[in-house]
């Protein structure tokens, strides 16, 4: 494996983990399926993302 393979795949890895890829995989699957959508931008995307986890009571309670 070379460097650049390695650094892909640690790549890969921390925005599966972190959840940035999220976003990008909602967008893949809207245009695919109706590219006439309107996509929300990142932040709208995140702040809807972080208000159904908040909602949801078997998350539990949050304090911050």
């Amino acid at each position: 494996m070379t460097l650049r393979g390695a650094l892909a795949r640690a790549r890969y890895f921390v925005r599966e983990f972190s959840g940035e890829a999220a976003y990008d995989r909602y967008v893949a699957h809207a245009r695919s399926h109706d590219p006439q959508t309107a996509v929300p931008t990142r932040r709208e995307f995140e702040r809807a993302r972080t208000d159904a986890r908040e909602a949801d009571p078997r998350e539990g309670f949050r304090c911050c």
